[in-house]
């Protein structure tokens, strides 16, 4: 658990007032306290090396979680989104694609959880995207369902979000959900892993996506700049909904390529991605209008 440290030289009231509306503390909470099926005998730690900007980029990831980011009483929406940051399947780029939005949503009064999933493409992996990373987003589902009266959260509105291989993740549970095993000896198993929505942050592989008339709402955000799989087949991919007729919401923005997530530093019109997701929410429902 880590706590968002206080800044020297700031008078107590500011520290303070500091403390109550800006820190987070990091709890993750496993998917699986008993460990994660298909992980039985891997005991190596979890790895996290910093990037050139200052991200920190996880890897070896055997103990699947969520990171809850929890609005306050008077702000809570009611509704929560399950962030699954990007990183080619080989690790995950946490702060950009999973920290900082999640503080951004929390901030908005969307509950949010930063997913740990596993990684299918790290050297000598035995995992696999659709047996081990859907599942953990499944999991995680149905784990905010379970906890959804104790967290202030509405079970009919809690949908998935990914950037990058997160977004094909996330675009997996949307496609591949289940109403839950009702004999089920495990409380969490017996919950539906349908998502209420889905938005997709310039996923990877999406010719393996298909779409139904039962298919989540989607929102849809890239860029123009991004390689071909991505700016153009996400337009592609919006007309796939469009044919269907299930709500569809789709922004290329000019100026982007591929990563660009949460960052102070971005100052182009891609920066505004999330509040396009908050007024989308706020457009088919998902979120209280105050």
């Amino acid at each position: 658990m880590m706590i968002a440290p206080t800044l020297a030289k700031h008078t107590l009231a500011a520290m303070l007032i500091a403390s109550a509306v800006h820190a987070q503390q990091r709890t993750e909470i496993l998917l699986w306290p008993n460990g994660a099926p298909g992980s039985e005998g891997k005991t190596a730690k979890e790895k996290v090396r910093i990037a050139d900007g200052g991200d920190h980029v996880i890897s070896s990831i055997h103990r699947p979680s969520i990171t809850p980011y929890l609005p306050t009483k008077e702000a809570n929406t009611g509704a929560a989104i399950i962030i699954a940051p990007g990183g080619g399947h080989r690790e995950l780029w946490i702060d950009h694609e999973g920290y900082n939005p999640a503080q951004w949503f929390r901030d908005r009064g969307i509950a949010a959880f930063v997913l740990k999933y596993r990684l299918a493409a790290e050297d000598s992996s035995t995992y696999t995207v659709d047996g081990h990373a859907l599942i953990d987003m499944q999991r995680a589902i149905r784990l905010v369902k379970h906890n959804a009266a104790a967290w202030g959260i509405d079970t009919a509105r809690i949908g998935v979000m990914g950037f990058s291989a997160g977004g094909e993740v996330a675009a997996l549970a949307a496609m591949r959900w289940d109403n839950g095993t009702p004999e089920s000896a495990d409380e969490i198993d017996r919950r539906s892993s349908r998502p209420a929505f889905q938005a997709l942050i310039y996923p990877g592989n999406s010719s393996r996506f298909t779409v139904s008339k039962q298919s989540p709402p989607v929102f849809i955000a890239a860029g123009y700049n991004d390689r071909p799989d991505i700016s153009k087949g996400m337009a592609e991919l919006y007309l796939k909904y469009k044919e269907a007729g299930v709500p569809a919401e789709l922004h290329l923005y000019s100026s982007a390529g591929h990563g660009f997530g949460v960052r102070t530093t971005n100052k182009s019109a891609s920066a505004g991605w999330p509040a396009r997701v908050a007024d989308w929410l706020a457009d088919i429902h998902m979120t209280k209008v105050k």
